[in-house]
């Protein structure tokens, strides 16, 4: 009878042997599974956005943008300087008649778009209400680099009374500030056509598939040839609304170039920190790791 004890206590330690590792290549499989299930959802959601259910047609929230490849979206890739000076053109030239650029100074676009001379010129010939004087009175006087730029309009209200009652939005971050930022900016620019047969737009309202509701204020702007620029190149719609696009990126994330060049450097940085880590490991760990311990008993 006491024979057959070993015999059962090893028979159940094997069984709980067995079980144990099932369990464990149960568990390991479940984990498995469920990092395929997050990795698939997080692709998913990379890729396409957050899933939503919107009752909305694609004429009530606009026609989506399509994506464009615009220069400095690459991971060591910078703004076309050239482009913004340009855009700096169109918006100087078309856009400001309507529309503020409030937090951007004329300082700003020193040695991004101009020199400082060329910056000091363009704002010497706008007049800035200043003061007050000995007297306690406002005065008017040249512009200087730490001014900001001029708004077309005093206040919002005269700002709507132009415009026929729509208020024309401040462009320092509108390509944050929409969704589709940039690609959205420049399909909206570019995409004035005639409306589709059957539809009727409010008087003073103008069609862009690209708007939500289709039905937008803001009339085309932008044509071919309406600026000269001084490099020559092509005033095309689309060469236009490129470069005040950029601009406006630009205006949006002035401190796009210098954020992609400190990190750069911080990941070479911390690269060579990483290499460095490992041998100080290795140099330091190596002679105990492969050290051999002899045990010699007393004789």
């Amino acid at each position: 009878m006491f024979a057959r004890v070993p015999k059962v206590a090893g028979a159940m330690r094997r069984s709980f042997a067995s079980s144990a590792s099932k369990a464990a290549s149960s568990n390991a499989g479940l984990a498995a599974a469920t990092l395929a299930s997050l990795a698939t959802a997080g692709t998913y959601t990379y890729v396409y956005g957050m899933p939503s259910v919107s009752a909305n047609s694609p004429a009530e929230v606009g026609l989506h943008s399509p994506h464009y490849p615009w220069p400095q979206d690459g991971m060591l890739s910078t703004y076309d300087h050239q482009s913004l000076r340009r855009g700096y053109q169109v918006y100087r030239e078309v856009c400001s008649a309507c529309h503020s650029l409030d937090r951007i100074a004329w300082r700003n676009l020193v040695g991004v778009t101009h020199t400082v001379d060329e910056a000091k010129a363009m704002c010497e010939e706008v007049e800035y209400e200043d003061g007050p004087d000995d007297n306690g009175e406002t005065f008017q006087r040249p512009g200087k680099l730490s001014d900001y730029m001029p708004r077309p309009y005093p206040n919002d209200e005269a700002a709507r009374a132009g415009n026929a009652g729509a208020l024309p939005p401040d462009l320092s971050l509108i390509t944050k500030a929409r969704h589709g930022g940039a690609d959205y900016i420049f399909s909206l620019i570019t995409g004035y056509v005639d409306p589709p047969a059957g539809l009727h737009l409010a008087e003073g309202m103008n069609f862009n598939p690209y708007f939500p509701g289709t039905g937008i204020a803001m009339a085309r702007v932008l044509y071919d040839g309406l600026v000269e620029y001084d490099d020559g190149t092509p005033a095309t719609t689309s060469q236009m609304a490129k470069d005040v696009v950029s601009f406006l990126q630009w205006a949006a994330e002035p401190e796009h170039d210098e954020r992609k060049k400190m990190g750069f450097q911080a990941v070479t940085l911390l690269t060579i920190l990483f290499g460095l880590s490992i041998w100080i490991k290795r140099f330091k760990w190596a002679p105990i790791k492969t050290r051999k311990i002899v045990y010699n008993p007393p004789k």
